[in-house]
């Protein structure tokens, strides 16, 4: 009895041991992805982990080939995913993502990956072109709509003081 005993305990604890592990945290996806080159530059890095993430308590950063932050320090927490701004990426190289990332009750997931900015030859801001546009004439209401709409005002009183003096009349004969 004592051998079944502690033969289920054992089976308990390896039981309860598993299903921790297999609860915790991974990472399930990153955009851009990693070892990816990309030939435009993001506005944004995701990092998605398994678990829904505290909202205060993640960080990713993100540094060009210099080693130099790259990230506008802006990172929004959407359940389960991370993602932080990136400023105009200019210089062609591998940029590096380190990311922690922390789920109540369980260790943090930390780690990094890089991407590839293969930057174009020449960065020139589009500067937009105003075209003319051609200015409306307001519409106006002609006088026509007007006497109407008194026409249905003045019906709608008249309607409201004939039901009232019927409701009189119906309630004293009553």
């Amino acid at each position: 009895m004592i051998k079944f005993a502690a033969r289920s305990a054992l089976v308990l604890l390896f039981t309860l041991l598993g299903t921790t592990a297999t609860f915790a945290n991974s990472l399930v996806s990153t955009s851009p992805m990693s070892g990816t080159t990309l030939s435009v530059s993001p506005t944004s890095v995701t990092v998605t982990g398994q678990l829904p993430l505290l909202p205060d308590a993640n960080e990713i950063s993100v540094t060009d080939p210099k080693g130099v932050r790259v990230d506008d320090g802006t990172i929004t927490v959407n359940d389960v995913s991370v993602t932080v701004g990136l400023m105009p990426l200019t210089e062609s190289g591998f940029y590096t993502v380190t990311y922690f990332l922390f789920a109540e009750a369980d260790a943090p997931l930390e780690g990094s990956y890089r991407f590839k900015y293969q930057a174009p030859n020449t960065i020139a801001p589009e500067t937009p072109t105003p075209e003319p546009t051609q200015s409306q004439t307001p519409a106006s209401s002609s006088w026509g709509t007007n006497i109407f709409i008194v026409l249905l005002l003045v019906l709608a009183v008249g309607v409201t003081i004939g039901l009232s003096l019927y409701a009189r009349k119906l309630f004293i004969n009553r």
